[in-house]
């Protein structure tokens, strides 16, 4: 049986990784254990919409540009409401430029792609304020049915 490389050994020795997504950070654009991933080394600097593999801590994260400041990248996973500030170039190992959905291709360079990010960071504070309500009403319905 062959040996498994690691995401960083296989973009060095190989150029590219691919394998299926694992959580729900960027649903619904990715889906979790569904969807096939492809990921190449950056040729040039990363820009907004782009959607970078990189290091946090041991782990490694899959979310989009959305914006830079002067301490480098600010980043957010399509379903998640907190943002990443400082993500640099260092901590960046690959880009995706590629994914499968049930068998088939996704063009990121394709006009329906193009739309879906952008009007994903433009509506993204809309929806950050959506999900926030919708946790405090939870949150307050919890409590009125706790007494």
């Amino acid at each position: 049986m062959g040996e498994v490389l690691h995401i960083e050994d296989a973009l060095n020795e190989k150029g590219v990784y691919v394998s299926t997504t694992s959580g729900v950070s960027m649903y619904p654009m990715l889906r979790n254990r569904r969807d096939t991933i492809i990921v190449k080394p950056p040729t040039a600097p990363l820009k907004k919409y782009d959607v970078p593999l990189y290091r946090r801590g041991d782990d490694y994260v899959l979310h989009r540009i959305i914006g830079k400041d002067d301490k480098g990248y600010i980043i957010c996973g399509d379903n998640c409401i907190n943002k990443e500030y400082g993500i640099t170039e260092n901590q960046i190992i690959g880009v995706l430029v590629g994914f499968y959905r049930d068998g088939n291709e996704v063009n990121m360079e394709g006009v329906g792609y193009k739309l879906y990010s952008r009007a994903w960071v433009f509506l993204h504070p809309l929806i950050c304020a959506f999900k926030k309500i919708k946790m405090k009403a939870g949150k307050v319905k919890r409590l009125w049915h706790s007494k």
